[in-house]
């Protein structure tokens, strides 16, 4: 049992809560993660296409891998991050994450770049979504929308920062000089922020989440685990399977649809130009982010904002489907679509929140994450397929925005349906 001190029984929070320091750190290493592991590829692809000849379905298989290989670790987060602690996986992800980047860069035949994919996939899913929620959540409480969404907005900041970032260094230093760079970068940048940040927790410091007084543990006392255990009954739940499902569908048409748009823009705007509209669209993620966030109260129903999100998605793709050889209308139809973009990632762990015990909300996620990205890594593979199926026939774009838009209204039912049994008492 632990044992607490009599004399100090309760302390204040500390001047600035270190909480926010975590957000910060998480803002950080979802930037790079993003960046690389998210926004990168519909770049890479681009890239190869055009300079070494390997087919759009080839590379797109690629991207598949690398998404599959994440889901399957990020389905073992909570016992790796039991077992190594946060800052040690974080730290690993950076360094597996370098290893699938410099495959992109210097892979010189298609079997070198597979081999390299499932390293890159293991550090985006020690990096990224369910990776950030272990980060922050057990920090806040109450304020962990606004916690979450200050942390995933440095995903849409990636796109941002990246999307034109990468155009500028390969034209500049050459593709494997530009993986090299960014590589070095990430490594030093994360690893950093690992040990300086994440090796904390709120029991170590004596605070609660939100940074609330809390009882001092005594100096030999162990620190409690982060993650919270035994997760059965929610996974038999039909909020979760509406959950895995909703997001699933909504991340499959996202992923889709990025992992091809940068090479869809760039007939009609340029390859400098489709970077910066890449980046306006992430720009536009960030500005939605911080809508919901300012329009979020305990009281919204958080399916329903889920639903409304993609339906705003799903118009974006249909403007995109009508743009035709129009960069106005393209650039819409990324404003529209990227309004949506953040929301679809940061909203499933405080759907969780609200559905779920606290107790389980860290595996709900876990969960979730993992379904959908064994789900979406499939869709860079789908769509370049449809992609093709459309331009065999003449229809260019058509089936990609159309395939994107009908799936995104599909996932705005399957979030809805689940809101059926949302006042159920869980536990």
């Amino acid at each position: 049992m632990r044992r607490y001190s009599q004399a100090v029984p309760h302390t204040a929070a500390p001047q600035g809560f270190f909480g926010w320091r975590v957000v910060g750190a998480a803002f950080v290493i979802a930037l790079f993660a993003w960046g690389i592991g998210f926004y990168g590829p519909p770049i890479f692809l681009g890239v190869l296409h055009a300079t070494r000849g390997w087919p759009v379905s080839l590379l797109s298989a690629a991207i598949t891998v690398h998404f599959l290989c994440g889901a399957a670790v990020v389905a073992c987060l909570g016992t790796l991050h039991r077992h190594y602690g946060v800052a040690g996986v974080t730290g690993a992800g950076a360094l597996l994450t370098v290893v699938g980047l410099l495959g992109w860069g210097y892979a010189r035949e298609p079997w070198q770049l597979f081999l390299a994919m499932p390293f890159g996939g293991a550090g985006w899913a020690m990096t990224s979504g369910a990776a950030l929620n272990a980060m922050v959540s057990p920090w806040f409480e109450r304020r962990r929308p606004v916690a979450l969404g200050m942390a995933f907005n440095g995903a849409s900041l990636g796109g941002v920062v990246f999307s034109p970032l990468w155009v500028a260094l390969i034209a500049v230093a050459g593709f494997d000089g530009a993986v090299l760079a960014v590589a070095l970068a990430m490594v030093a940048t994360i690893g950093s922020l690992a040990w300086l940040y994440l090796r904390q927790t709120p029991a170590a410091l004596g605070v609660a989440p939100d940074g609330d007084t809390a009882p001092v543990a005594l100096a030999g006392d162990p620190a409690p685990p982060v993650h919270a255990v035994a997760l059965d009954a929610p996974r038999r739940d039909r909020r979760f399977y509406t959950l895995a499902l909703g997001a699933s569908l909504g991340l499959f048409a996202q992923v889709g649809l990025v992992a091809h748009l940068f090479s869809m823009l760039v007939p009609v705007l340029g390859s400098g130009a489709a970077g910066a509209a890449m980046g306006l669209a992430t720009a536009c993620a960030i500005g939605g982010r911080i809508l919901l966030g300012r329009l979020m109260s305990p009281l919204m129903d958080r399916r329903k904002a889920a639903a409304v999100n993609l339906g705003l998605q799903a118009l974006g793709s249909v403007v995109l489907l009508g743009a035709g050889s129009s960069g106005a209308g393209m650039v819409l139809g990324c404003c529209l679509f990227g309004m949506g973009l953040g929301n679809v990632t940061s909203l499933p762990p405080l759907i969780a929140q609200a559905d779920f015990r606290p107790a389980d909300v860290a595996r709900v996620v876990a969960w979730v994450t993992a379904v959908g990205q064994a789900g979406y890594a499939f869709a860079p593979a789908a769509f370049g397929l449809l992609r093709e199926w459309g331009a065999a026939s003449g229809q260019g774009g058509l089936l990609l925005f159309l395939g994107a838009g009908l799936i995104q209204l599909a996932a705005a039912a399957v979030m809805l349906a689940g809101r059926a049994r949302r006042a159920d008492a869980v536990g």
